[in-house]
């Protein structure tokens, strides 16, 4: 196999001896590439396997060098080998995960990234060696990362390394609650989240809006590519699907009602219609909060917001409830009258601690003496050290479990529904991306074919003359053009199809190996080319 020495620079070189070095001692990488084992995916890696080393190959062209074998040096050794197990890897969706299910909120919310944030994450991800595409899905029940890897073992152990630093997460505590999915696992795995069957609240809608966000926010970044932004549109089509054609979303609660649900819970049956309610914050989330007491027969709320504007829009939709407003600065006071105070922002540090919280005046007896915060936000807004204060009770959404583990069995059910559409969705889906290797195959025949047109061309207009008249010489070129396309239409249209049709996809990728053998395109070392020269081009 030739590599190529035209891009073989002083950071190419360092990405060959990082891959081949990682690899000469597997064993070192054990603590930070396999993780615990908590899903029951085939594709999640099981600790204490380890991958026997495979003999060094080097296999060079001799128009590249004239040297042997035997003379070269370590580093085109290791250059070649890194190479060539390049070529016989496809790049990877890969998802590494901490959810609701497997990871506590306060590690949660030390790896929540702001959307703002998203793009510059998707910078810093593709900056690393491994790794083609990214995308961001941070909420309060979930941060998933999603890239494209070249290489899955090293790909994983980079971006682990990376939520490490940019978290403060040890990795040994990330590979402890972390999830690892690869290629169809993980293409699954967000088309169940975007259909809302992994969320806390099976069937809520919310994930749907925030897969959208993802989409929306991606455009136009470099990192956000083919492969990644297909399957979140892809995902997202099957969230409306699941939607559309199963009642999945029939009854369904969100995050916001479940806290409502939570809080009623928690309250003595008798002080569901007096408790004084608070709900800070107006967004999204607040807005629900709001939205859900008010189905519930609360008449009268206070809500705390930076703006009135918001506050007054959701009072206009609630005619019949008196909703007062309060600037932030006041939410002291308002909290200190409250008997329920809800928290749903976006502040990434506390707004009540336990200072904040001891001097509070003690609620009524009708409420059972207790203050009740239900803090929705991740991070959270309300302290861990406010629980220490005997007349107070703080719940986060992980205590949301407690009131969406009724009706167990109708959401299996449910599920079971979803899952039939998901798993047609997830085989058009990797049908698609298989269809896609195709391309570079297509765009070398093309190329291939044109350097042959050229040259004739050049030849036959070098024979006809210099005062040839310009009407003659286009009429050459049409015609040169013309043959060429003619010729070409077939194996195109035979490399190309739309990734529904196994059995035409099947052919399809026949037919690509058949043209790369036929006419020596090389399409593998060309991918790889291009993927490293991007790589080194990005970091310089």
């Amino acid at each position: 196999m030739a590599v190529s020495t035209s891009f073989a620079g002083a950071k190419l070189e360092a990405l060959f001896l990082k891959s081949s070095s990682s690899r000469a001692s597997p064993s070192s990488q054990l603590p930070s590439i396999f993780g615990k084992p908590i899903r029951s995916r085939k594709s999640l890696i099981q600790r204490g396997a380890v991958v026997p080393l495979r003999p060094v190959r080097c296999e060079v062209a001799a128009s590249d060098v004239s040297i042997q074998t035997d003379k070269l040096s370590a580093l085109e050794q290791l250059k070649a080998s890194a190479a060539d197990r390049y070529t016989k890897e496809r790049s990877s969706i890969v998802v590494i995960g901490l959810s609701v299910h497997t990871t506590p909120v306060e590690m949660r919310e030390k790896l929540a990234i702001p959307e703002a944030e998203w793009p510059r994450a998707i910078g810093e991800l593709c900056g690393l060696n491994h790794i083609e595409e990214a995308a961001v899905l941070s909420t309060c029940n979930r941060m998933e990362i999603y890239v494209v890897a070249l290489s899955q073992h090293r790909g994983v152990k980079e971006v682990t390394e990376w939520m490490s630093k940019t978290s403060g997460i040890p990795v040994s505590d990330l590979c402890e609650h972390r999830f690892l999915l690869y290629n169809k696992d993980a293409t699954q795995h967000l088309f169940e989240v975007s259909a809302g069957l992994d969320s806390l609240v099976l069937g809520e809608g919310q994930i749907l809006a925030q897969v959208k966000q993802v989409v929306k926010v991606g455009q136009g970044v470099v990192g956000f590519g083919r492969n990644i932004s297909g399957l979140f549109k892809h995902a997202i089509t099957v969230g409306k699907r699941v939607r559309t054609e199963t009642n999945i979303a029939a009854g369904a609660v969100s995050v916001s009602s479940a806290a409502v649900e939570l809080a009623l819970l928690k309250l003595p049956g008798t002080s569901h219609a007096t408790a004084k309610m608070l709900v800070i914050g107006a967004g999204k989330m607040g807005k629900l909060v709001i939205k859900h007491l008010a189905a519930k027969g609360c008449t009268k709320m206070v809500v705390v917001n930076r703006t009135e504007e918001r506050v007054a829009a959701i009072r206009e939709e609630l005619k019949g409830v008196e909703i007062i407003y309060k600037p932030l600065t006041e939410m002291l006071t308002c909290a200190a009258e409250a008997d329920v105070v809800f928290t749903s922002t976006a502040s990434e540090t506390p707004l009540f601690l336990k200072e904040h919280v001891k001097d509070l005046p003690p609620v009524g007896a009708e409420v059972g003496g207790l203050r009740r915060f239900i803090d929705i936000s991740v991070p959270r807004n309300v302290g861990s050290c406010v629980t220490d204060i005997e007349a107070v009770r703080v719940y986060n959404v992980d205590d949301l479990k407690e009131v969406v583990a009724a009706n167990k069995e109708d959401r299996l059910r449910k599920a079971m529904e979803a899952q039939a559409i998901i798993a047609e969705e997830s085989k058009q889906f990797e049908a698609w991306r298989d269809s896609l290797e195709t391309v570079p195959t297509i765009k070398k025949l093309r190329a291939y074919a044109e350097r042959i047109r050229l040259a004739e061309l050049e030849k036959c207009l070098s024979k006809m003359g210099d005062d040839l008249p310009k009407k003659t010489k286009r009429a050459v070129e049409d015609l040169s053009r013309g043959i060429v396309n003619k010729l070409l239409h077939g194996p195109m249209q035979h490399l190309r199809c739309d990734g529904s049709d196994s059995r035409t996809l099947s052919e399809t990728l026949e037919n690509m190996h058949a043209l790369n053998r036929m006419f020596s395109l090389e399409t593998e070392i060309s991918v790889l080319e291009q993927k490293l020269r991007a790589k080194v081009e990005s970091q310089k």
